[in-house]
């Protein structure tokens, strides 16, 4: 089989709307690769990409303006922000950006994975190229189990529906649909067999380093709630990266329009990759925060008086209590769905708690607030109890993380446990007052947190159904 060269060594691989599909080579290159230097340079994808759009308001961080809802024809945007089940998603979402994208990333790793072996090269420089791909194949389909299937318990892994597990190069792959458990299990098996090959200073940003890798294997551990292999793996990610930038020094310095922090200077980025592109950030605006988490940040937290803008009513609904990022990504990088470094100190600090080390987590909080919020309102007290504890921890998470997959996961992960469950509550229009304002409700077991397969996708493989209760037309 003779592969070719795309532009600058992207392989042409079309993996199409299922995972069923074939995996197509578009030879429009004119340059074989066939060394191993070429496969180990096809690990770097700079430009990832995976879109929110079929889930993102299904979160108590995220808003829409009243006008894209009020008078507006149904759609899974207004759906999931009044958290209606009674409406059919399965014919709506027709098809889905996330999951093609996702399963043409795992088709590039697959190929990788499969043909680096049969290349000119050194054995060493394959060890390390079949080391990357795995490590992105997980993180893949790691994202696609959190979305399309519920989240990990230990009580029900083992029968909960989960999604395709592609783990190898197979033109002719029908596949079927595996457990949460079993997605688990492969995605831990990648980790593992990757992380002896890694480097701590790859190549380029965008081959991972062992900083990540680490990092990403704590998360796993993390959300399966196995705290001790997690804490671990943290400590081991930190070992290698764990810098925070100082906002509270640098808003003193005059912030990013005095001095910008594009990608390539930002300390805290242990991964590159995105929610629609290198660039999204300027289109911030269309990420309205709800007025809860705005309300959430207090008026010396730099995360919120850098970045973040509530009071231009051109685009946002005056009143309504929203805000929304309002920075040129050129001068200030902001990551959204890779893992950064403030992560590990909330994955530390949520590990402690679960421990009832209730003073080390607040010191692990207060370290990352420290460097976010300005004299002593940085300085949490520390609880007596592990509830109050996890809330600030929780609380702290939305406020650091507050875009991308972070709290939609969060959200799903801790409502398996009825301690932490939340029943989300959104009181909507706030500012119309032609429209009776509503109070919608979102269950910690509703089948709206688990996403249906695309349309096109279950169409083309009888193997693949939803992981709810909800009906398909054929």
């Amino acid at each position: 089989m003779k592969l070719y060269k795309i532009g600058a060594l992207m392989l042409g691989l079309m993996v199409l709307s299922s995972c069923d599909k074939y995996l197509d080579l578009t030879p429009t290159g004119s340059q074989l690769v066939t060394t191993t230097q070429d496969f180990y340079e096809l690990v770097a994808w700079p430009n990832r990409a995976y879109p929110i759009n079929n889930f993102q308001y299904l979160v108590d961080d995220q808003w829409m303006r009243e006008s894209h809802v009020i008078g507006v024809a149904k759609n899974i945007n207004t759906i999931n922000f009044l958290f209606d089940e009674s409406e059919d998603r399965v014919n709506r979402i027709t098809s889905s950006s996330m999951y093609n994208q996702a399963y043409k990333y795992i088709g590039q790793w697959n190929n990788i994975i499969s043909l680096v072996d049969g290349s000119t090269g050194d054995e060493a420089l394959k060890q390390l190229a079949k080391a990357e791909a795995k490590i992105f194949r997980a993180y893949d389909h790691f994202l696609l189990v959190n979305v399309y299937a519920k989240a990990y318990d230990p009580a029900t892994a083992a029968q909960d529906g989960g999604i395709c597990l592609m783990d190898k190069y197979d033109l002719e792959a029908v596949p079927t649909k595996s457990t949460v458990q079993q997605a688990y299990d492969f995605i831990q098996r990648d980790i593992e067999e990757a992380i002896p090959y890694l480097q701590e200073t790859p190549t380029n940003v965008y081959h991972p380093s062992l900083a990540f890798a680490w990092a990403f294997k704590a998360k796993v551990h993390l959300f399966k709630r196995e705290i001790t292999q997690a804490k671990a793996a943290i400590e081991k990610a930190m070992s290698y990266q764990n810098e925070l930038i100082d906002l509270v020094a640098y808003a003193k310095q005059g912030g990013p329009t005095v001095l910008p922090m594009p990608a390539a200077n930002n300390p805290e980025i242990m991964s590159y990759m995105y929610i629609n592109g290198y660039n999204e950030m300027n289109f911030g605006y269309n990420y309205l925060l709800s007025p809860e988490l705005t309300s959430m940040f207090q008026k010396e937290d730099r995360r919120f008086t850098l970045f973040f803008n509530k009071t231009s009513t051109s685009l946002q609904d005056a009143g309504a209590g929203t805000s929304y990022y309002d920075m040129r990504f050129t001068n200030f990088f902001f990551p959204t769905v890779g893992i950064k470094t403030s992560e590990l100190y909330l994955m530390l600090a949520e590990c402690y708690t679960r421990e009832d080390n209730y003073i080390n987590a607040i010191e692990t909080l207060n370290t990352l607030r420290k460097k976010r919020i300005e004299g002593d309102a940085a300085i949490l007290s520390t609880p007596s109890t592990r509830k109050e504890t996890m809330e600030l921890v929780i609380n702290e998470r939305r406020k650091e993380l507050p875009f991308g997959y972070h709290r939609f996961f969060d959200l799903k992960r801790l409502n398996t446990e009825p301690e932490y469950a939340k029943t989300l509550e959104r009181k909507f229009p706030i500012v119309n007052k032609t429209v009776p304002q509503q109070t919608y409700r979102l269950a910690p077991n509703s089948r709206l947190y688990i996403i249906p397969f695309p349309l096109d996708v279950m169409e083309r493989n009888p193997n693949i159904r939803p992981n709810t209760d909800e009906k398909t037309p054929f």
